[in-house]
């Protein structure tokens, strides 16, 4: 089962924001979905008010897409694993743009450290996860792989 909700992401300065935008932006995180006339009950404005905040947020970047939290349970039927990269010099567009054709990869992050990226993805069984790490392994520039399979969620914040 799977539960929609849109997820807010805030990536302005926080000086560009005042009270009012930090509040509506709490509230749409904890909950996207909630109607503009509740959101404007909440912060104690009119239901139009809401509606232009939230019009300049998205128009300023701020608010940069919604996406779906899906129910953990249905989730557990599947692996996630974290892959650390490492890449040829000069190598990582041509990278970036293969892994994001892989629809099981997640996220991918340019990280420091040992590894250029590290990439989080899930895969519906352990056959299916040992196909995509050897089509990773076998991307031009990819020199190194580091895979390490997610046995528990301790702590998980959306």
């Amino acid at each position: 089962m799977s539960t929609s909700r849109r997820k807010v992401t805030a990536l302005a300065p926080a000086a560009t924001l005042d009270k009012l935008d930090r509040e509506l932006l709490a509230l749409l995180q904890a909950n996207a979905r909630e109607s503009v006339t509740t959101l404007g009950k909440k912060l104690g404005v009119a239901r139009t008010t809401v509606l232009a905040r939230m019009a300049r947020l998205e128009t300023t970047g701020v608010i940069t897409g919604y996406s779906v939290r899906l129910d953990q349970t249905a989730l557990e039927r599947s692996l996630q694993a974290f892959v650390g990269l490492s890449v040829e010099p000069k190598a990582g567009r041509d990278v970036l743009k293969r892994l994001a054709k892989m629809p099981e990869i997640k996220l991918v992050c340019s990280v420091s450290g040992e590894f250029d990226y590290v990439a989080w993805l899930r895969a519906e069984s352990p056959h299916v996860l040992d196909g995509l790490l050897d089509e990773i392994g076998d991307i031009e520039g990819v020199t190194k792989t580091h895979t390490s399979v997610v046995l528990a969620e301790r702590i998980s914040r959306g």
